[in-house]
């Protein structure tokens, strides 16, 4: 991918032509972060839920000549035999992408009925010791598995993880990646997680330009966001603001989700032919984002592949003896 020296905004040619006035853009609110490898931003295919519905993204991601840093998974780590995480993580590898894994278990599929309730009660965290233990138990079995990136729905497990990657329980190259579900909203819930532990961090699809902004000057952790977000987080499409998502949120996994289209966790082969063909047209929505930021000369800047350290963050710290 090339760079031009100045990248334009959507329809600002045509609109001069006819003297329609255009935003001016501040320098003031761009995020003044990078990857460590200098890029600002990456590629997420999410809802990758086993080794099938990975050999789909991976086929079409090379014939539409998509690159991609990081494949996820949203049905849980415990909803994969060893073998099929086996083949997982060394598919990944032969490709050098980054596999990451949903720990659990987590409170939308456990015995509270909170969770069903108008409030929502706990939401997705995870109630109780058991259930913390659970996600512990799925943390070291796929990192003994080869797995080298977590998502984690709750804060306690979060802090948890941290400190057994810290006691070199966990391999200590290991991430951790807030879910979508529980995303922070504001400047110093954001610059909490980084602290908890956390390598980088879905935020809910609509939070405005402006948000994105003022997260960066509490934080540099990287941000994961949906360009398209599934129905159950909004079913937002912001493809026509990606060049703006990279220059106010860098760094930044652009991560290419899928509206209209019915949920498919915790998956099972029941569900085989949606999900296969979901995971395809991720992969192609992915390809209309990338061309749309090289017909605005907004492409530059990505990470080279294979990269996925964040980099140096700011922790809370550990207790000693831990």
């Amino acid at each position: 991918m090339t760079s031009p020296s100045a990248p334009r905004r959507p329809g600002v040619d045509a609109l001069a032509r006819i003297g329609h006035p255009v935003p001016a853009v501040d320098p003031a609110d761009a995020s003044p972060h990078a990857f460590p490898d200098g890029g600002t931003w990456r590629t997420e295919i999410p809802s990758v839920e086993g080794p099938e519905a990975l050999a789909v993204v991976l086929k079409e991601s090379s014939r539409l000549d998509v690159p991609i840093h990081r494949i996820s998974q949203g049905s849980g780590i415990w909803m994969l035999s060893d073998d099929e995480i086996t083949e997982m993580v060394e598919s990944c590898a032969e490709r050098d992408i980054e596999l990451c894994l949903f720990t659990g278990p987590r409170g939308t599929w456990d015995i509270g009925a909170a969770t069903r309730t108008d409030s929502g009660g706990g939401g997705l965290r995870s109630r109780g010791h058991d259930a913390l233990a659970g996600s512990v138990e799925d943390a070291v079995r796929a990192t003994e598995l080869g797995v080298r990136c977590l998502l984690v729905a709750d804060e306690g497990v979060l802090w948890t993880l941290h400190r057994l990657r810290a006691a070199g329980v966990l391999p200590a190259d290991t991430t951790f990646k807030v879910s979508a579900l529980i995303g922070p909203v504001n400047p110093a819930s954001y610059a909490v997680y980084e602290r908890l532990g956390a390598d980088s961090l879905n935020i809910p699809s609509d939070l405005t330009l402006d948000h994105l902004t003022e997260i960066r000057r509490a934080s540099r952790a990287p941000m994961d966001l949906y360009v398209e977000a599934p129905d159950d987080l909004g079913g937002y499409v912001r493809m026509y603001e990606a060049a703006e998502l990279i220059r106010r949120g860098a760094p930044i996994y652009l991560k290419f989700g899928l509206s209209k289209s019915p949920g498919i966790y915790p998956y099972g082969a029941h569900l085989r032919d949606h999900t296969l063909a979901t995971a395809r047209e991720r992969v192609r929505r992915g390809r209309l984002a990338l061309d749309l930021l090289a017909r605005h000369g907004a492409d530059g800047g990505m990470s080279p592949l294979g990269s996925r350290l964040p980099g140096e963050l700011q922790r809370f710290p550990v207790p000693e003896g831990d």
